[in-house]
């Protein structure tokens, strides 16, 4: 079979449903493949991301045997009544020891995965989430606001009146207090939804965003090559019915002018990197400061960016509202 070893793997990462549910031969048989068709680089970061009722001491040192040196462990609260309303399956002690687990495996690069923005949780309580996991110490923290899509168990919660969905008020305070707390702890937001304590920035995630191409394997899986995206089609069925008849069942989109720097704006903003003026204006030919000039110098007086060797940079009040500024820098299409 074809290999592909001018090709250099710098990061592995097993996520997506929980692909810890899989056998120690089914993984160990995944990885060896990778390295088998593709050059992966001695350093390499290999993540798993893990539910802590899985994470048993003997499950983490088969996983640390067979290559992972990263994992992201799906924690969402510390509260017992959250975990509930969010039906996860472990309680706030089986997530603290999975931690606990990890570590005496030689787990020396964590991350903890926490929803804010909940319903039925205060600011209180998410306080002493905040303050029980700056206790514990992971190396990286990846933090989101719930949120609700219709046709999911929580959007037909919610039609049916048994919630209503958290104020952008109530956000804004919880997203703002995440930040101040982690902050004070020694971790930096290099990312809007991502904190690590130094050198422990998530080398995966960060590729994403600064536009490095990545291969998806498996269903539903994406793929980049900065040119054009790759889809794997969903289902599992018809997915294993195609390449059993050696057929890789995907769509391709291949990305215009327009979707390249619509796709640098959304990623690159989102950074403490933020994006170079200079680089649109050549590889784009969009200039942004001629067309917004007074808008970014607004954000700038606002404390919402900063404007360093002519990058853009969003400062932490700016994360919070990204989404709006990206909009508002956007080209027509």
């Amino acid at each position: 079979q074809k290999t592909y070893l001018h090709e250099k793997v710098e990061t592995i990462y097993f996520g997506g449903g929980t692909p810890s549910l899989l056998s120690t031969s089914q993984l160990r048989n995944l990885l060896l493949r990778v390295n088998t068709y593709y050059q992966v680089v001695d350093d390499a970061e290999v993540t798993i991301e893990a539910n802590p009722e899985d994470l048993t001491v003997d499950k983490c040192l088969l996983l640390r045997s067979i290559g992972f040196n990263r994992i992201s462990i799906g924690i969402q609260s510390f509260n017992n009544d959250i975990l509930s309303f969010l039906n996860r399956n472990h309680n706030a002690n089986m997530a603290e020891q999975s931690i606990v687990n990890a570590r005496s495996a030689g787990f020396d690069n964590i991350n903890l995965d926490l929803i804010y923005g909940i319903p039925q949780q205060s600011d209180t309580q998410w306080k002493e989430n905040l303050e029980r996991v700056i206790t514990l110490k992971p190396n990286h923290i990846s933090a989101y606001a719930l949120t609700v899509e219709p046709k999911t168990a929580f959007g037909n919660w919610q039609q049916k009146g048994h919630f209503e969905a958290v104020s952008e008020d109530i956000v804004a305070n919880q997203f703002e207090l995440m930040v101040e707390m982690l902050k004070n702890a020694g971790y930096e937001q290099y990312e809007v939804s991502n904190f690590a304590l130094p050198g422990f920035e998530s080398r995966h995630n960060s590729s994403y965003w600064q536009g490095t191409p990545y291969l998806g394997l498996g269903p539903g899986a994406h793929s980049f090559n900065r040119e054009s995206r790759q889809f794997n089609v969903s289902n599992n069925a018809a997915y294993i019915k195609e390449l059993n008849k050696s057929n890789l069942p995907y769509e391709l989109e291949v990305l215009s002018n327009f979707n390249q720097l619509s796709e640098y704006l959304f990623t690159g903003l989102r950074t403490n990197i933020g994006i170079s003026l200079d680089q649109i204006k050549k590889q784009y030919h969009y200039d942004i400061k001629a067309l917004h000039g007074d808008f970014i110098d607004q954000l700038i007086h606002n404390g919402q960016a900063t404007l360093i060797n002519n990058r853009l940079i969003l400062t932490s009040a700016g994360f919070l509202i990204a989404d709006s500024i990206i909009v508002e820098l956007m080209p027509e299409e």
